[in-house]
């Protein structure tokens, strides 16, 4: 019997694939991966199988803890925002430290966030809970506008919409309180960023909380959002002054306090507004493309820092380096969604000079769902010197790569030009 610890991850869709994770954590200890039932996991069991133990877990909470106990697990975490409640439970039933249930509430519900956030004096932002139509008056009322409509527990910027209108909120909120499936969702004020030129105007901060306190191991920098809400890449550094970068941290530093986090990592959305930082979001598990932003710096390995929290290492000294810019860049789907029909320059796009990788997910014939969801066709991935570099890089890219995605019938025969997105609809155009 192996000596060394065991670390139990409660896999699905998320932060980290299968192979991160398997990669990320075997050099400290003994991995099992315990897939949560679902379509995603069921792609992906064979793969982990040639890997690593794997488990089956159950919806039943103490079938699962009896199945993970036989493995003698040291400790619990998951790169999943879907499997944050399933894994506090199970973290409970096995008596290992996470997130406790009470603060994966307020890390998953943003109404309760924003409220626990508010009593404590961190933030301030205006919300409203909405659990059916006749809400939307009240809410409108409490928020005002223009306000942000999206799930209480909403992730990836699904159903999020700015509402500018009395009349477009209230059939927003009749048509996702519903439709299929409905969930409660949250109004709130929306917080109008400064101007950052060709920089978003938020940031995230990546954290980690252990026994040594918290370390911001990262800030990530954007690319600006594609409306409404949709993330067209990440980088670091940040471009911050120091004296901001210092502001951003302590905001953070008091949300991350208020909400409970005590042993975890962390994911903290910031709008940087002319009024100072204000929360967008606290997430609470390792942010996306955060492994790939590691991977092209070289520096750390965001996977393995999250196991070394999970097995009550102090990290509070870990810091990413920052020593040159690394980004992605993502190439959207259009909202009509449609069919992907292929990518276009590839072999010139990725022969340029600080370019690490281009990934197209998609087969030609994969059929793209319409939605505001962000939802990428491809994306790059690469090293330069400096911001500028990475502003001429990313441009040289867009003029050598397109994709190509046949609309739906449905769709309108011209296709809508939106900022860094691909709209490629019966023909080819340039991300």
């Amino acid at each position: 019997m192996s000596d060394r610890p065991v670390l139990v991850v409660i896999y699905d869709e998320g932060s980290a694939t299968v192979l991160d994770v398997t990669e990320g954590l075997e050099p400290l200890g003994d991995v099992v991966l315990a897939l949560w039932p679902s379509p995603h996991t069921r792609t992906v069991q064979l793969l982990a199988e040639e890997l690593v133990p794997v488990v089956v877990l159950s919806e039943d909470p103490e079938v699962s803890a009896r199945l993970l106990r036989a493995h003698r697990p040291d400790a619990v975490l998951t790169f999943s925002e879907k499997r944050l409640h399933d894994t506090a439970r199970l973290a409970v039933r096995l008596g290992l430290p996470y997130h406790s249930p009470e603060t994966v509430d307020l890390l998953r519900d943003k109404h309760a966030q924003r409220t626990r956030l508010r009593e404590h004096g961190v933030d301030s932002v205006r919300h409203h809970r909405l659990e059916r139509p006749a809400d939307w008056e009240p809410a409108l009322a409490a928020v005002g506008l223009p306000a942000v409509l999206k799930p209480a527990g909403g992730l990836g910027s699904r159903s999020t919409h700015l509402v500018e209108t009395a009349e477009q909120g209230a059939a927003l909120a009749a048509a996702l309180l519903t439709g299929a499936d409905p969930e409660p969702l949250v109004l709130e004020e929306f917080l109008r960023g400064q101007d950052r030129g060709r920089f978003g105007d938020y940031v995230s901060v990546e954290s980690a909380v252990s026994a040594g306190g918290i370390s911001h191991w990262a800030v990530t920098g954007k690319f600006p959002l594609s409306p409404p809400f949709r993330e067209t890449g990440q980088l670091r550094p940040a471009a911050l002054a120091a004296t901001e970068r210092e502001d951003v941290l302590a905001l953070v530093t008091a949300a991350l306090r208020a909400l409970g986090v005590t042993r975890g990592v962390t994911h903290t959305e910031v709008k940087l507004t002319s009024d100072g930082p204000r929360i967008i979001e606290v997430n609470g598990r390792l942010g996306g493309w955060q492994v790939q932003l590691a991977r092209l710096a070289g520096d750390l390995d965001p996977v393995t820092l999250a196991g070394r929290v999970a097995l009550g290492e102090d990290v509070s000294d870990v810091r990413a380096q920052d020593e040159q810019v690394v980004f992605t860049r993502s190439f959207l789907a259009p909202y009509e969604g449609g069919t992907y029909a292929g990518v276009q320059g590839l072999r010139a796009a990725s022969a340029l000079e600080g370019v690490k990788r281009i990934n197209c997910p998609h087969a030609p014939g994969d059929r793209l769902p319409p939605g505001v969801h962000t939802s990428e066709v491809g994306w790059m991935e690469a090293v330069v010197a400096d911001h500028d570099a990475m502003f001429r890089l990313a441009e040289r890219v867009a003029e050598e790569l397109s994709f190509v995605v046949e609309p739906p019938r449905e769709a309108p025969e011209a296709p809508r030009e939106e900022p860094g997105a691909v709209t490629a609809l019966a023909g080819t155009t340039a991300p």
